[in-house]
């Protein structure tokens, strides 16, 4: 008798946790969604003085794939825009003329912005 209430209880003992792992979230997003190399990258810049004006990260969509846009803390700096293996696409924005290296000029026109990954403002 003792063996049959074990066996009954302890599918709902079980049950309980489920569901019950959460993900970690930081500054209001998921990081399960950010790839180990992008969340690499922003620790390392978490580590430095918070730059004036504000330095960002973006997720966007570009060309099917996700993409993720870090802004320059400063000025006449490239914005460049990650994959999600961290390999360099392009600089749609930024340096001396704004307009960023020239290699992917329909950024602005067909990315879609999907949210902000992360956002070190100014103490």
């Amino acid at each position: 008798m003792k063996y049959l209430l074990v066996l009954l209880i302890f599918p709902f003992i079980s049950a309980s946790e489920c569901g019950s792992k959460k993900n970690k979230v930081v500054n209001e997003t998921v990081t399960d969604s950010i790839p180990v190399c992008i969340r690499k990258m922003i620790n390392e810049r978490k580590k430095e003085t918070p730059p004036d004006p504000a330095e960002q990260v973006d997720e966007y969509l570009y060309n099917g794939k996700t993409v993720f846009l870090f802004t320059a803390p400063c000025c006449d700096q490239w914005n460049v825009l990650y994959d999600d293996s961290c390999k360099i696409i392009c600089a749609p924005t930024g340096g001396i003329t704004g307009r960023g290296d020239g290699k992917c000029k329909d950024f602005s026109e067909t990315a879609i912005h999907v949210k902000v990954i992360w956002k070190n403002s100014k103490k």
